[in-house]
């Protein structure tokens, strides 16, 4: 039987031993895309010639379902290395279509969830700490400059964004978190509009919760993963900046993106998909709006 192992681009991290899954403190939830059984977990870390060769059918689909994120339509016994997307835990299943971003147009800026769209179509929307790459990465995404106002003072984004895209889909750029200057009022509204935001859009499909790789793993950032997965908002990982390799301060990307796994494999059920990416270089960017689009069109059945 194959040993499944995660691949990656430019940043190269060690598997995890599913020996050292722990009992878990934070909530997270195992629906994936509505469905309780469909759950993605954490990766290990221990290096794949250190796994046992002769594991039970059932201790190869638990092994599995360790590393990782199965999307519907896949049975374990089927997997192969090429079907998991390089630079992620993510493996590519029968609703993965077509992915690109052929049109892109700005609909409406919103202070409030019930001033959104109305016309029940997909949704997946951006969340990361102010100064994350949030805009950067929606440039990216769409392949046009100043789709999303990219900015040199963080906390711009300060409404609800909508983007159709293809004419059949949302990107939702929402407010950063953290340390946007603004007044301690106005960060106590973005809150309670996102939050709302959150828990009242049935169209949401998924949250890609941005995560900075070029710093330590920050409070913020686990206590917003916290409360998405306790309020069962699925949510997938997306390492930004992972083309800074070197670090002139602190630790290097892939260092914290391990620190920040490690975190997470300790406290959390169920791990969410997680992808590395950079807006400079393009990394992850095809593979992300695969896993996107499997996302989409399994919501959209």
């Amino acid at each position: 039987m194959v040993i499944l192992r995660c691949r990656f681009l430019t940043i190269n991290l060690a598997p995890l031993r599913p020996s050292h899954l722990q009992s878990h403190k934070l909530h997270h939830t195992t629906r994936f895309f509505h469905s309780p059984n469909l759950i993605s977990t954490p990766r290990i870390t221990t290096p794949s010639s250190s796994l046992p060769t002769t594991r039970s059918i059932s201790d190869e689909a638990r092994f599995a379902r360790s590393v990782l994120f199965i999307p519907p339509g896949v049975e374990v016994e089927e997997l192969t290395d090429d079907m998991v997307l390089p630079g992620s835990n993510i493996v590519v299943g029968p609703f993965a279509g077509h992915s690109q971003i052929k049109q892109v147009e700005f609909v409406k800026s919103s202070a409030r969830a019930r001033d959104c769209p109305k016309d029940d179509l997909p949704e997946i929307a951006i969340l990361g700490r102010s100064n994350v790459g949030k805009s950067s990465l929606i440039n990216c995404l769409v392949r046009k400059k100043e789709v999303a106002l990219t900015s040199k003072k963080p906390g711009k984004t300060q409404l609800i964004n909508h983007f159709l895209v293809n004419k059949s889909w949302y990107i939702v750029d929402l407010p950063g978190y953290g340390f946007a200057k603004v007044s301690e009022a106005a960060k106590t509204d973005w809150s309670a509009f996102t939050k709302g935001y959150f828990l009242n859009r049935d169209t949401l499909v998924c949250v890609l919760l941005l995560i900075d790789a070029s710093v330590p793993p920050q409070k913020i950032d686990l206590d917003c993963a916290n409360w998405l997965g306790r309020n069962n908002v699925p949510m997938t990982f997306v390492f930004t900046k992972c083309d800074k390799m070197k670090a002139a301060k602190g630790k290097r990307p892939d260092e914290n993106i391990k620190a920040f796994q490690q975190i997470i494999r300790e406290n959390f059920k169920q791990h969410p998909p997680w992808i590395l990416t950079s807006s400079v270089s393009g990394l992850g960017r095809d593979e992300l709006l695969l896993h996107m689009s499997q996302l989409r069109n399994y919501w959209d059945q």
